[in-house]
């Protein structure tokens, strides 16, 4: 089997001995990097592929066309948005996802940068490591409220949503929650009322994004939704970057329309910081895109992924974790 690890620049060299471990010891490897100024390249080094092992590289229809043996694409992910599924499906090669690997990690980390923009931890850490101040009288300026007597807007209320309800409400918080996918007995089971965009929009006072992506919720939350915001919300994002438009939570940063953000994941998954109207703000945190990580879950991420492909290439189809486009 001739497999290809579809790569960024960032993660050509990452070490790959997980997965070798699940491998059969016949595979061939290679690697195809992802290089903007030569695209070429990189679709070019998919053509001889059985099976394609991507983390976040795309693979959209171009490359899919390039693939002249590929019989499926493993998505070392939850999310495949930046897979060309449906096509795949009519070029007859599966595409499967690691249906859950992280779910405690990405909670944690939910809650890691709700305390910490709602409690103001960058601005203490600037006082205290670049001013050398030690005093709290500044902070009657500024908006501190009670966490415990917040309420939480969840939108999307899948495995981490609901995760991260069960550690908003032992913090006290109110959780109400958004997800058309999902029935209002699985939430109220959870003591979680499920309710509207708008009232999301209107109640919360701590909006976390929980969402796979979609056509449909690119740029999900923009100007519009942010000036229907009541509360002047904290706005977390684990989920994928795009669903939010950038420039317009900028503008609602400057208005005040809305309080702060922690941010695990940019617009771009190789973002141009140094461009970036979000960064050096001491009301936001960003982190980059590291929410899933521990070591148990990279290990659970890199078995799964792989074990994917060697049941699928057996004809093992039951045993895979999750194919998402039917073939």
């Amino acid at each position: 089997m001739k497999l290809v690890l579809a790569e960024y620049p960032e993660s050509r060299d990452r070490s790959i001995e997980v997965e070798k471990r699940y491998l059969p010891p016949d595979t061939e490897i290679s690697y195809a990097v992802v290089d903007e100024g030569n695209m070429e390249a990189y679709y070019a080094a998919l053509e001889e592929a059985d099976a394609v092992l991507t983390g976040f590289a795309p693979l959209d229809e171009t490359a899919i066309d390039r693939m002249k043996h590929c019989r499926i694409i493993s998505v070392q992910a939850t999310g495949w948005n930046f897979v060309a599924d449906e096509y795949a499906a009519k070029k007859g090669i599966a595409v499967c996802a690691v249906g859950e690997y992280c779910t405690q990690e990405v909670a944690d980390h939910t809650m890691a940068l709700m305390l910490g923009v709602c409690r103001l931890i960058p601005y203490h850490m600037r006082r205290v490591n670049q001013d050398h101040v030690w005093e709290i009288e500044t902070l009657k300026d500024r908006k501190v409220q009670r966490f415990g007597a917040k309420t939480l807007g969840i939108v999307g209320f899948g495995k981490i949503g609901r995760a991260v309800a069960v550690r908003a409400r032992a913090f006290g918080m109110k959780v109400i929650a958004h997800d058309p996918y999902i029935g209002r007995e699985t939430a109220e089971r959870q003591g979680v009322e499920l309710v509207s965009i708008d009232r999301i929009l209107e109640e919360a006072d701590v909006i976390s994004i929980h969402m796979n992506l979609t056509s449909e919720n690119e740029n999900y939350f923009n100007k519009e939704k942010f000036d229907k915001m009541k509360r002047q919300p904290y706005i977390i994002n684990m989920a994928r970057g795009a669903m939010i438009n950038e420039e317009d939570l900028a503008d609602a940063l400057d208005r005040q329309v809305v309080s702060g953000a922690g941010l695990d994941v940019l617009y771009s998954e190789s973002p141009e910081l140094g461009t970036s109207k979000l960064i050096n703000r001491e009301n936001v945190i960003i982190t980059p895109h590291c929410g899933f990580y521990s070591d148990d879950a990279i290990e659970a991420c890199e078995r799964i992924s792989v074990q994917n492909i060697t049941y699928y290439m057996n004809g093992e189809k039951e045993k895979v974790f999750k194919i998402v486009n039917g073939i």
